[in-house]
């Protein structure tokens, strides 16, 4: 059996290497630092000994129509205490057919010895590449050593305690008691533990922990799995084993990021003294980590023997039900009201209005030419009018992240005019999460709530106005809900291609900095009418901008995206731009591939267009490496501040087509709303 296995670990899947003899297909950039192999110590590095500032290491092309999990074998060492800007190492996916690479994973915390980190990867009918990109950051002495790539098929959460790493479980540590490895001839327990559920031999391995060390009335010992990377629901199975003098307590917790546990499992009290097998349900839609926690009473406890943890995508109780889509609870309000609506014994309550491109009436978030909902509190006579709005029901014992924008107009006191609600179905009460304090006015402001109920529930948007004299109009907009908290959400990696300008100005640099150029910026721009008032991604973060005063007429900014990767298909870039002001030029977007002089122009306004973001969508194709190229001209005026926001680069054409590339100046019904 052992020289089986041997011979299997021989037999590496693609994609894995252990850089024993060879890099195993995976080759190094030669435009960026250069990695080392270290043949004797079975590692690869870079270090600070050559100047620059990454290395970057690709795999050969993998293909992978199954779930599987990468496991990387890594340490960052470096010598001197922590700078501004660490050494950090990431890894990427290539997807065929991308311009952008996806960022799985990053790093940057230094270690003594070396550190595991186990990423899931979805099953994909595309050819990908993993690329390591180890960064040096501004430490002067500092090296990234990677001992190991294995990828596996299955779940990172599956194991069976047969390899050093443990498949990246941990245990965390306590004085008294911990999870030990047993097997393979191990000898350092006092109790008699069996042999191994895998082999069935003395050879095998196996988590266990002992009572004899325990001190205190009910220690604990908990062993905690990798996070799961990727949303996973079905029947999480493992084997066990206990031997019980008092009562233990075994049992088994989903921990989310915000520390929050919940049992799933528990050991009746009958006895199991040869293997048991156990099957939970298992249900991880945002990242979570699988914890295994014993509890002993006394020093003659007995032990707890844990073995192959295994999962499997389907539920083990036969149970149907799909999982909740969070995207039936959201709406943009373009065609519907979707899953909302309203008792209308309110009044008149929430319409679906439109307003066409004008200068003087913000439009919707969407598109700014598209349909929100408007609650018009001047139409009615009553005082103290409330318009209610119900949403969809939603699932108990789940975490969520609403997030919505709204914009408030004509009333003096902002605080209270719009507030949620949460409304428990199986009692009448109404719990108030969150409600306007104050807000810029006729700004389009992104509320973001995270919530959590053991219930059932329903998300119930409130407008209204505490008196006649002080009634306005409440604008809502682009509903959308996600599972885990919205801090989660924040922590989670950017979506590739995506540039809210809210850190720094991503992919894109100018082609020369100076008064004429485009700035990053957020707030309003300190001519008067003309430039937004606030950003198109929340209201008050950034966007970028040419500030038409340090300009003259026909003065030309340039935003250029650096080289982005030529793929054979149709791209959609989507972007929104802000062009208002009597003065106001130009704004073209051009399409630049490599080697050749000439630009290809893609889109281009002229003139003002609206009060409003308006949003842009562009299908190009590009089969050669490539630069998106963002050109804004000056008009005559110093009304003629011009503003981006929000670019998104998607593979695949878009889906919906903008009739007019090239256009100027805006239509005639300067100011009317549809309802």
């Amino acid at each position: 059996l052992a020289a089986l296995r041997l011979a299997g670990a021989a037999l590496l899947s693609p994609g894995s290497c252990t850089f024993e003899d060879s890099a195993c297909g995976y080759q190094w950039d030669y435009a960026h630092l250069p990695w080392t192999l270290h043949g004797e110590g079975h590692y690869i590095s870079v270090d600070t000994s050559y100047e620059g500032e990454k290395a970057v290491l690709s795999s050969p092309d993998l293909y992978s129509e199954e779930w599987s999990c990468v496991r990387l074998i890594y340490q960052i060492a470096k010598t001197s205490d922590s700078s501004p800007d660490p050494a950090r190492l990431n890894l990427y996916l290539r997807q065929e057919g991308e311009s952008f690479d996806r960022l799985l994973w990053s790093a940057k915390e230094p270690s003594d010895s070396w550190l595991i980190a186990s990423l899931d990867l979805t099953n994909s009918t595309k050819k990908y590449k993993l690329v390591l990109e180890g960064e040096m950051g501004q430490d002067k002495s500092t090296s990234i050593a990677v001992f190991e790539i294995k990828i596996t098929s299955g779940y990172c959460i599956e194991c069976d305690f047969e390899e050093n790493h443990l498949c990246g479980y941990v245990n965390r540590w306590n004085p008294n008691v911990n999870w030990f490895v047993g097997g393979g001839n191990i000898r350092n327990s006092q109790s008699i533990l069996p042999k191994d559920h895998t082999l069935n031999s003395a050879l095998g391995h196996y988590m266990y922990v002992d009572s004899v060390y325990v001190k205190h009335f009910q220690e604990v010992a908990q062993l905690i799995s990798p996070k799961t990377m990727a949303p996973i629901s079905g029947c999480l199975s493992f084997y066990y084993q206990l031997k019980q003098e008092s009562s233990i307590v075994f049992t088994v917790y989903l921990r989310d990021m915000n520390g929050f546990y919940e049992e799933i499992w528990k050991t009746d009290s009958a006895l199991k003294a040869d293997w048991a097998l156990a099957e939970v349900d298992f249900n991880a839609p945002y990242p979570m980590e699988v914890i295994f926690e014993v509890a002993f009473n006394s020093a003659k406890g007995g032990y707890v023997v844990l073995d192959d943890i295994s999962f499997s995508p389907v539920y083990c109780s036969n149970q149907t039900g799909t999982p909740f889509n969070p995207a039936s609870a959201g709406c943009s309000f373009e065609e519907d009201f979707c899953n909302f609506y309203q008792d209308h014994k309110d009044g008149p309550g929430w319409n679906r209005v439109k307003v066409k491109r004008n200068v003087y009436r913000a439009g919707d978030h969407t598109t700014g030419f598209g349909y929100y909902l408007l609650a018009n509190t001047k139409f009615t006579s009553q005082p103290g009018y409330i318009g209610r709005l119900y949403g969809p029901t939603l699932p108990g014992n789940l975490q969520f992240c609403l997030r919505f924008y709204y914009a408030l107009y004509g009333f003096f006191k902002m605080s209270g005019t719009l507030a949620v609600y949460i409304f428990e179905e199986n009692h009448v009460v109404q719990e108030k999460i969150w409600s306007v304090l104050d807000s810029p006015k006729g700004i389009w402001t992104q509320a973001e709530i995270s919530f959590k109920k053991p219930m059932p529930c329903k998300v119930v948007f409130v407008s209204w106005c505490k008196s006649f004299w002080d009634c306005g109009l409440v604008a809502l907009d682009d509903v959308s809900l996600s599972l885990g908290s919205c801090q989660a959400a924040d922590l989670l990696l950017p979506s590739p291609g995506e540039c809210t300008f809210e850190k720094d100005e991503c992919v894109f640099t100018q082609k020369k900095r100076g008064r004429g150029s485009w700035h990053r910026k957020r707030g309003p721009t300190p001519t008067s009418y003309t430039g937004p008032k606030g950003d198109h991604t929340t209201g008050v973060g950034y966007y970028m901008y040419i500030e038409a005063s340090n300009m003259v007429y026909g003065q030309r900014a340039y935003l250029v995206s650096r080289s982005l990767r030529g793929t054979s298909g149709k791209q959609c870039l989507t972007f929104f731009y802000h062009m208002y002001g009597a003065g106001t030029g130009l704004l073209s977007v051009y399409l630049k591939k490599e080697g050749d002089d000439e630009e290809i122009p893609l889109w281009r306004r002229t003139g003002e267009q609206s009060i409003s973001w308006l949003r842009g969508l562009i299908e190009y194709e590009s089969d050669t490496n490539y630069q998106i190229v963002f050109e804004a001209i000056r008009g005559v005026s110093i009304r003629s501040d011009t503003a981006i926001d929000d670019i998104l680069f998607q593979a695949g054409p878009c889906l919906e087509v903008e009739e007019i590339q090239f256009s100027s100046g805006y239509p005639d019904s300067l100011n009317e709303i549809e309802y």
